[in-house]
């Protein structure tokens, strides 16, 4: 595991916060179709191979499942004609004439065999399918987990949160339950289909025709109501991406809100997306959802020429009541496949624009990928040198132009500048969260390119301004960079980090459990517990994003003592805002636009006259005045 404690937080010169159309990368328009349906199903289907032969059981299970149910309606049939010609004899007075009840009791005993049977082998496919559908969802989520920690930092600066926890896992949850649900549907539907076909064209050809004319029209029917609603489909699970992406921003940053006063311009955001989720919603269900009635009308139609001819049959004795019975059965049975497939083209649409949302985030640009001959440094000192740097983050926007840096272990370099200068572009770039685009970085005269990620961020530690502690106890957040820190090297941690007293006054002490957001401790608290963790991780070089800025006078003393704690014989970045914190600096960088436009010590600089003493003046000519 790495030693830096979170990711570093960059500028982000492209961040998409809105709820707007998303570029190539990003979320596609509502209401547009899959670019790609039949090879987005292929991918998907892809998945499924490791489980063919369990797939095939499944299949079989299906086929048996089926073809007991199937039986059923023509055996009852045999039971409906022995209990009527029964009736027609004792209403024609024939002497000694009754109904066969033996007869019929043994024909309910195989009934209720097979009814058994058929549920068995559901059963069976349901257990099965449950095993393949969790076992391929598995693999795509394994997939995505390791796609997401191989996607460079500018992935996610361009996107929010909620749109990518949209894909990771609502779009999973979708393909998910469809491949538990509609794919043994599917199974069984065209197992019940071909089954009840054979079955009514052994009782009636003539019959058969009457219901398979029906088909055609029930082809279009559901053909019509799937063009239609696919967009919807599609722009469902756009809008809820984009609604996702806005709760997960108004909910991190409701007190923000709260005191600019935007709850009603957050709510009329809010009420403009859910709106947009609403209609495409209903629109996709409703005409969906119309499908069941008009087949059902186009059924019916189907049973009243069934029974009329049925009947004409049963008056000139060519098929018996009993047939007629079973094939209204089997009518009804050969609609319900036909109703289920078009359900299910409704699902696979859903499905299939989840899947294509998913195979985006895979087919992302990736990380370049560590050199197969690695070099680690196995005593590392910390000598760091950029060599004609240049780096921007977009092809015609130049950033950093030929930069370079000298620093020598051991000393305390100060990054200074203007909001948007590259200061922290500058440590992303030595973290290789971005790679650079010309020119060196190198660590002890390696070529940082020429070394594994994880070895070179095992280098680092990071205190940022923004603290990152996860909901768990103190003592596992201190030991979150060295997992194998025993509790006596995180109690001397905390001392160095003058966390120990503060952390032994809470009930629980160092088994203190801090909630989602840590807030049950104060923001001094939280910086002092990262210090603690860089200071047990013991790292080389130190980035230390000046973090004493939101805190009182009091606690920024017992922060900054700890800071100096951790910085001893270690080489330090300092991206500082508060200049009166990097005098004894041996190294202050001044940073404008890309460039280190100057560099030298505190007493340099300010010799020099230029950008740095502007700087360091106007702070304390503010503090006087203010004063």
């Amino acid at each position: 595991m790495s030693k830096h404690e979170e990711t570093v937080k960059g500028n982000r010169p492209h961040s998409h916060r809105g709820h707007g159309p998303r570029g190539p990368h990003g979320m596609g328009m509502p209401g547009e179709k899959p670019k790609d349906f039949k090879g987005t199903l292929k991918r998907l289907i892809h998945y499924l191979k490791p489980s063919k032969y369990a797939l095939f059981v499944v299949f079989i299970a299906a086929i048996l499942s089926t073809v007991f149910s199937i039986l059923s309606p023509k055996i009852l049939g045999k039971a409906t004609t022995k209990i009527f010609e029964g009736l027609m004899a004792k209403f024609q007075g024939i002497r000694g004439a009754s109904i066969d009840f033996t007869y019929v009791s043994h024909i309910i005993y195989i009934l209720i065999g097979l009814y058994l049977f058929s549920a068995a082998f559901t059963y069976i496919q349901q257990y099965i399918m449950a095993s393949v559908a969790q076992r391929t969802v598995y693999q795509l989520r394994k997939e995505l987990d390791e796609k997401l920690s191989r996607l460079p930092l500018k992935y996610y600066d361009s996107r929010t949160h909620g749109e990518i926890l949209s894909r990771v896992v609502n779009d999973v949850d979708n393909i998910s339950s469809t491949l538990q649900q509609s794919l043994t549907q599917l199974i069984t539907s065209l197992v019940t289909l071909v089954g009840v076909v054979v079955m009514m064209l052994s009782i009636s050809p003539i019959m058969t025709l009457i219901i398979v004319f029906t088909l055609p029209l029930s082809f279009i029917i559901t053909s019509m109501i799937v063009k239609r609603s696919q967009k919807f489909f599609k722009g469902q699970q756009v809008a809820l991406g984009e609604l996702n992406g806005h709760v997960e921003e108004i909910y991190t940053g409701h007190q923000i809100i709260k005191a600019f006063g935007h709850e009603k311009k957050a709510m009329a955001e809010f009420k403009e997306i859910n709106e947009k989720l609403y209609d495409s919603g209903w629109k996709a269900q409703f005409i969906s959802g119309i499908i069941m009635p008009l087949m059902g009308f186009v059924n019916n139609i189907g049973y009243v020429f069934v029974s009329v001819v049925g009947g004409i049959f049963v008056t000139k004795k060519t098929i018996e009541v009993g047939d007629v019975q079973a094939f209204i059965q089997y009518a009804r049975q050969f609609s319900q496949p036909i109703t289920q497939a078009a359900n299910i083209a409704n699902i696979i649409q859903s499905t299939i624009a989840s899947a294509e949302r998913v195979f985006e985030v895979l087919d992302e640009e990736e990380e370049i990928a560590d050199k197969s001959e690695a070099i680690a440094l196995s005593n590392p000192k910390g000598n760091v040198q950029f060599e004609q740097v240049k780096f921007r983050y977009k092809a015609n926007e130049p950033l950093i132009e030929n930069m370079n840096i000298v620093v020598n272990a051991g000393q305390t370099v100060a990054i200074v500048g203007p909001t948007g200068a590259g200061k922290t572009t500058l440590m992303n770039l030595l973290m290789r969260f971005y790679e650079i685009n010309d020119g060196k970085i190198s660590i002890d005269g390696i070529d940082i390119s020429d070394m594994k990620r994880s070895e070179l961020r095992n280098l680092f530690g990071i205190v940022l301004q923004d603290t990152w502690l996860f909901n768990g106890t103190i003592k596992d957040n201190i030991a979150y960079g060295r997992e194998d820190a025993t509790e006596l090297e995180i109690i001397q941690a905390a001392k160095g980090a003058h966390a120990d007293h503060f952390i032994r006054t809470l009930p629980d002490g160092y088994e203190t459990v801090l909630n989602e957001e840590a807030s049950n401790i104060s923001q001094g608290q939280k910086q002092l517990l990262t210090i603690a963790r860089a200071i047990l991780s013991d790292p080389k070089i130190l980035i230390l994003d000046e973090a004493t800025s939101s805190v009182d006078t009091r606690t920024e003393i017992a922060i900054q003592h700890a800071m100096d704690e951790l910085m001893k014989g270690r080489t330090s970045f300092v991206i500082a805002h508060r200049l009166s914190t990097i005098r004894n600096a041996d190294l202050i960088l001044v940073m404008d636009h890309g460039d280190v436009i100057e560099k030298g010590t505190h007493e340099q600089l300010l010799a020099a006259n230029g950008f740095y003493a502007d700087l360091y003046n106007s702070q304390f000519a503010n503090k006087r005045e203010i004063g």
